[in-house]
């Protein structure tokens, strides 16, 4: 029987990450082919469940309860599509050296137990609880599988052990203490899990970045007078889709007048020449994500226009020029301007626009790195993370910003950017 068949039996080589860094990293082609090795989604799948159960050793917890897609997704490998990410619908257990369990929504259960065969069929169950309260807790779902739940702990051997859970409906939280099950926070626990990536994450988190590169070819060649922000986002998710991502989460696009404050969103307002724009795509593939600003002018730019571009590209550089294992994340935050020599009144009004953050199959995973945050509570950076690193400046004229962000993947002795669109000078779209 493969090692695939057999999940619960892993070794000590699958936390090993297989990285290779002597060259450029690949960007490789996305099907399945006999001559090259791309992704080896059985490496993938075990060397995530042995960093789960890695991380779940190093904590006071003996199990795992799970209702975040995306850690449910990092311990089991499975999926059921996007509509899934905001139901609070599935749920996965991991008890100690255990293999997964995973309730799925209805039929889900069946397809797993088909077509997921690193997982034991007879762990692959049909269930719900109460889809954002949609389902009454007094229906009894709730504490029907807190009852299951418990056992399955007790017959795992760790009913005395703290359980962590990721978050869940109010009225599970209730329930799982009504059996007696003692809730500690498990993110922070899977969150340690997920923060390095082993070989095959790197490349599935390059090849995401150079279907953005697309993109951005294309932005560039459609930016003109007479066509929208909401066109452009329109354009970017057919792409992106044709390319075949499986979640376009959001796209940004903001132009003109509404380039300061940075306002997180897209309207129906028309570009118009001399315009600062930017742009933001948040897009994954099997799950891995981008998060990837790009700011362009329309025909024209004016020197203060130029001039926040110039800003905010010696910020990022300063940045990138600091990620490497054995730094703080409060050395790299403190390359980059305060809050108040930006116009705000405190770090907590400017978070985000310095910002940078752990890249994976959440948009937002660790370290965290802003002043906001950084400075007190620094985290050490290490080889095997991916970071994305974003910087915003406001024009001198009052209502045109610049904002670049890069994705970075920590080697053994720096970082290598992976958003690829030439981004070292402003770029003029349909230059007049």
């Amino acid at each position: 029987m493969s090692r695939a068949l057999m999940p619960n039996l892993l070794t000590p080589q699958d936390l090993e990450p297989n990285w290779r860094w002597e060259g450029k990293l690949p960007a490789s082609g996305h099907m399945s082919v006999d001559f090259e090795r791309r992704i080896d989604h059985d490496r993938l799948r075990r060397y995530r469940l042995a960093r789960t159960r890695q991380s779940l050793k190093n904590s006071n917890a003996g199990s795992l309860l799970l209702f975040d897609v995306n850690n449910i997704r990092y311990v089991s490998a499975t999926k059921i599509g996007e509509w899934e990410r905001d139901k609070m619908c599935r749920f996965c257990l991991l008890t100690g050296d255990d293999s997964p369990y995973v309730w799925d929504f209805g039929s889900a259960a069946v397809h797993h137990q088909k077509y997921s065969d690193w997982l034991e069929p007879d762990h692959c169950l049909a269930g719900v609880v109460g889809m954002r309260g949609t389902i009454p807790p007094e229906f009894g779902l709730m504490r029907k599988y807190a009852k299951m739940i418990a056992q399955l702990i007790k017959d795992a051997g760790m009913a005395n052990m703290p359980v962590g859970v990721d978050y869940a409906e109010t009225a599970m939280f209730h329930a799982l203490k009504e059996e007696g099950i003692n809730v500690v926070d498990g993110q922070q626990i899977m969150l340690a899990a997920r923060e390095i990536k082993n070989w095959d994450e790197i490349q599935l988190l390059t090849q995401a970045a150079s279907m953005v590169d697309g993109v951005y070819h294309m932005i560039y060649e459609e930016l003109k007078p007479g066509i929208r922000e909401n066109d452009i986002v329109a354009l970017s998710n057919k792409m992106l889709y044709e390319m075949g991502s499986d979640d376009v989460e959001a796209i940004n696009a903001i132009s003109g007048e509404r380039c300061n404050p940075h306002p997180h969103n897209f309207t129906d307002r028309y570009f118009r020449p001399g315009d600062q724009a930017f742009f933001d795509i948040l897009q994954s593939y099997q799950g891995y994500r981008t998060c990837y600003y790009r700011t362009f002018n329309i025909g024209r730019a004016t020197p203060a226009q130029n001039d926040a571009y110039v800003k905010a590209r010696e910020w990022i550089d300063a940045s990138i020029a600091m990620i490497k294992p054995g730094v703080s994340t409060d050395k790299v935050a403190e390359v980059w301007p305060t809050a108040e020599s930006l116009g705000f009144p405190n770090e907590d009004a400017a978070f985000g626009l310095q910002f940078g953050h752990g890249l994976g199959l959440a948009l937002h995973e660790r370290p965290i790195i802003s002043r906001a945050v950084s400075m007190d509570h620094p985290m050490e950076i290490q080889t095997g993370m991916v970071f994305a690193l974003e910087t915003y400046c406001p024009a001198a004229d009052g209502y045109s910003a610049a904002r670049i962000e890069e994705e970075v993947v920590v080697t053994e002795d720096g970082c290598e950017v992976i958003s690829l669109f030439p981004a070292e000078e402003l770029p003029i779209a349909n230059r007049y």
